[in-house]
């Protein structure tokens, strides 16, 4: 069987076909959350339920480097370089200053604790947008089982400020998220489908001339499995993890191709000297495939 499968025509010239789907590294009980570092030249990742935030490195392999992580998920850098990690441990958001210090970006909002920030974006304005579902206080598999005291929701960080606003509030269980390369556009995948049926898997907003998301409406449904984490290319289509691998969805809404990986998929992002590289966190397995792709990726 083909490592993909094209939907639309266009999809044949996004797969390279002498440049198969490789596995990096194995052994992991599940993995999430990567992201590049270009001026590194290295991938770090979550492996969350063994408290351990992993680098990965072309020509040497794999290292660790942070445990524990406070169970981190997912991850970004903001526009200095930073890295931007979602805890479940101690449900918040941290910064690892460039001299390897944490800085806490949110943990509470009006009072009490969040549940668990999922997933993290940068937008160009400095404003640092997570999600928080419950997925890391429902047991002690990927955090700590605690009682649930805000609504699943969606956040935004004032750059200049600090203060932490709730910008959507009306997901099951918002995860993986990502702005059109314009910012006209949030996208948010909803992984609530895996426990409600007729939630929609990704949600588009339309951003308001403050900067805020409003007019969500169902932007795809995906089959199998359900969205989880998202990135985008140079060319507004959505990259979305799902359960048989990685597809590819258009502007519009309409699946364009998929590439089949053997785990189910967490969550991606692009790298590598042109940003052409997907990598690909799949369950116990780490994956990348090169592309004829060039994804968006901050700095």
């Amino acid at each position: 069987m083909s490592f993909y499968r094209a939907e639309d025509p266009i999809f044949e010239t996004y797969v390279l076909a002498n440049a198969p789907l490789k596995q990096l590294a194995s052994g992991f009980d599940w993995v999430e959350g990567p992201v590049w570092f270009g001026d590194a030249g290295c991938l770090l990742f979550s492996d969350i339920p063994n408290d351990r935030i992993l680098r990965w490195t072309p020509g040497s392999g794999l290292s660790t480097f942070r445990q524990p992580s406070g169970y981190a998920n997912g991850h970004t850098r903001d526009r200095q370089g930073r890295l931007l990690s979602c805890e479940h441990g101690g449900r918040r958001v941290t910064r690892t200053e460039l001299d390897g210090t944490l800085t806490v970006i949110a943990d509470r909002f009006e009072g009490k604790p969040l549940n668990s920030p999922n997933d993290v974006v940068v937008r160009s304005d400095g404003s640092i947008w997570f999600t928080d579902p419950h997925y890391g206080i429902m047991s002690d598999y990927e955090g700590y089982k605690a009682e649930q005291e805000q609504p699943n929701a969606v956040y935004r960080v004032d750059p200049a400020t600090g203060a932490i606003e709730r910008v959507i509030d009306d997901m099951h269980a918002p995860n993986g998220l990502a702005f059109s390369p314009d910012e006209r556009l949030l996208y948010v995948a909803d992984t609530g489908r895996m426990h409600r049926a007729d939630q929609p898997d990704i949600r588009v907003y339309q951003m308001d001339t403050d900067g805020h998301p409003v007019a969500g409406r169902s932007f795809h449904k995906l089959e199998p499995g359900a969205a989880d984490g998202i990135r985008v290319d140079g060319d507004g289509n959505l990259w979305s993890s799902a359960g048989d691998g990685v597809h590819c969805i258009a502007p519009d809404g309409r699946e364009l191709g998929r590439i089949f990986v053997p785990e189910r998929v967490s969550n991606i992002c692009f790298g590598g000297r042109a940003k052409h590289q997907l990598y690909i966190t799949a369950t116990t397995g780490l994956y990348s495939i090169t592309l004829n792709r060039r994804g968006i990726q901050h700095p």
